[in-house]
């Protein structure tokens, strides 16, 4: 099916044949004529499923057709996670507006930079915001832009904004828009609180849920490699340089842990750079231009990375540290396998990691073998926690187990009869 059938205009069929689109996805076939009818749209899709380009396209066609007025009004809110996804959506917005015949102003606004050239960036108005909900507040705070002329919004990874905790805001925020406007709501996996904030965002939604088809899975290779926790480092090391991997993006559980390992393969002569939300907005920029343009052998990230960066041909992930959760694994591994491309994602597993792995896979139904390598061999033994029913006095007994309040006072009750 090509684009030329969603009701597009033909600037906006330009633009997507300029950038080499030559059909669309299924969920901007499904999304994008509901959205163009003002519709409100429920998305869910895997990541790497073109949702941005579902949402960007309507959002540029209604502000096409809507009048002109004397000066830029908000019309349209994007609400990301991160700062990087929030350039990622700005610079699609303003490459597909360039072939529009009347001039659309994009802005982009996040945290971890001043906020007063942000501030002038606005002067004057702007048609579409994509922002970082903390940044926002603080631009709405300082009298910088207005949210009442917004037509329609738009959450982009609708989970991780949940995950990082910007619930608060994000109800800050939904009070100073106007009631009648257009949601576009869109996630990659829909747990309980992105359920429920849907449901108090959208009218009457359109439906949207691609279930990816086998042959439309990622190509991704997954492995698991056990190793002991003091020598992943030289694992990842060796792993680098025996397979000549030109790009690595390694995921580690902390900040400090980014600095470390990145430090280590640095020292063993392997370009290598942390990469965290702790680092300045410059720094971040320049760590990613340095690994799209293959300067950087390895990246190690915290997990503020798993969405919001889209790197071509990116050939490997590692997990040096498992994520916390079974959704953040799917994200992680992500960021290979993109736009038709294969991918490796490998797990090094620790002997304390091995029952959370295990639950990895139950969750992803997935079962990997679990490798060693030569020389790396473990030799940490695994540990079973022992369940037991008895309450132990110095640890209260196990959850779900020890007595309650009134589990004790019907105790006493019946001691006190007897």
């Amino acid at each position: 099916m090509p684009f030329s059938v969603l009701g597009l205009s033909p600037e906006l069929l330009r633009a997507v044949q300029a950038e080499g689109f030559s059909a669309p996805t299924p969920i901007q076939t499904e999304a994008i004529p509901a959205a163009l009818q003002g519709r409100d749209v429920l998305g869910s899709a895997q990541t790497g499923s073109g949702k941005t380009l579902a949402f960007a396209l309507p959002l540029l066609q209604q502000l096409q057709a809507a009048a002109p007025s004397g000066s830029r009004r908000t019309a349209a809110l994007v609400l990301v996670p991160t700062r990087e996804l929030a350039t990622q959506v700005g610079d699609t917005l303003r490459t597909l507006a360039q072939q529009l015949p009347r001039a659309v102003k994009v802005t982009v606004v996040f945290g971890g930079v001043s906020i007063n050239p942000q501030m002038m960036g606005l002067r004057g108005g702007t048609d579409i915001v994509v922002a970082t909900p903390g940044r926002l507040l603080d631009l709405l705070d300082h009298n910088a832009l207005t949210l009442s002329h917004v037509k329609t919004l738009v959450l982009d990874e609708a989970d991780r904004l949940l995950d990082l905790g910007f619930s608060e805001e994000l109800e800050r925020i939904l009070a100073l828009l106007p009631r009648q406007r257009q949601n576009l709501f869109f996630s990659a996996t829909f747990p309980v609180g992105v359920q429920s904030l849907a449901h108090q965002l959208l009218h009457d939604p359109v439906r949207v849920e691609v279930v990816a088809e086998p042959q439309d899975l990622p190509d991704i290779a997954q492995r698991a490699i056990a190793v002991d926790t003091g020598r992943r480092t030289q694992l990842l090391r060796h792993l680098i340089t025996q397979n000549a991997w030109s790009r690595v993006l390694v995921f580690v559980a902390t900040k400090h842990a980014t600095e470390i390992v990145a430090d280590k393969l640095r020292k063993a002569g392997i370009d290598a750079e942390p990469f965290h939300g702790a680092l300045s907005q410059g720094k971040r920029t320049q760590v990613l231009a340095d690994f799209k343009a293959s300067r950087l052998t390895v990246v190690v990230a915290t997990d503020v990375a798993a969405r919001g960066i889209d790197i071509a041909q990116l050939p490997v992930v590692v997990n040096y540290d498992l994520p916390r959760s079974a959704v953040d694994y799917t994200h992680r591994i992500g960021r290979t396998g993109r736009a038709g491309e294969s991918g490796l994602a490998v797990s090094f597993v620790n002997a304390a990691s091995v029952a959370h792995f295990r639950l990895i896979e139950k969750r992803h139904q997935i079962a990997l073998a679990l490798e060693t390598v030569a020389g790396f061999e473990p030799t940490e033994q695994a540990v079973e926690p022992a369940v037991t029913a008895t309450p132990s006095p110095s640890n209260g007994g196990i959850k779900g187990l020890r007595p309650s309040k009134k589990d004790k006072l019907r105790a006493a009750a019946a001691a006190a009869k007897t």
